[in-house]
């Protein structure tokens, strides 16, 4: 269970290390010995024939390789914030003295700026 646990969760120290690449060759690995073992198992089905097409392949990468890859590159991509550490930036929290705020920053004006140039024609 721990294997698979270093195998599946990102790792936290940044930057590209030995520890990465262990763990990109370990599923890069594990990744091609599954998929040979499927196609291998299904070319002993009645759909080999079709497996061995061009279009056959292409829908077998489609369907296996496309999912897979993201998690093949879990550590490589651009890191994620986790949920529940530290404030999260911008206008999608706020507190609601700033909503307010925001609200009523254009009470009492009747109407906006002249649309146009505003002068008269």
């Amino acid at each position: 269970m721990r294997l698979w646990q270093w195998l599946t969760r990102p790792d936290p120290t940044p930057g590209l290390n030995s520890t990465k690449l262990l763990r990109l060759a370990v599923r890069v690995l594990l990744f091609a010995l599954v998929a040979t073992l499927i196609s291998s198992l299904l070319s002993l089905t009645p759909l080999g024939p079709y497996l061995n097409t061009w279009w056959g392949s292409l829908l077998f990468i489609l369907v296996l390789y496309v999912p897979v890859a993201r998690y093949l590159m879990l550590d490589l991509g651009p890191r994620r914030p986790v949920a529940g550490h530290g404030r999260v930036q911008g206008s999608a929290v706020s507190s609601s003295a700033q909503r307010r705020k925001e609200r009523n920053r254009y009470a009492g004006v009747k109407k906006g700026a002249p649309r146009y140039g505003g002068g008269r024609r």
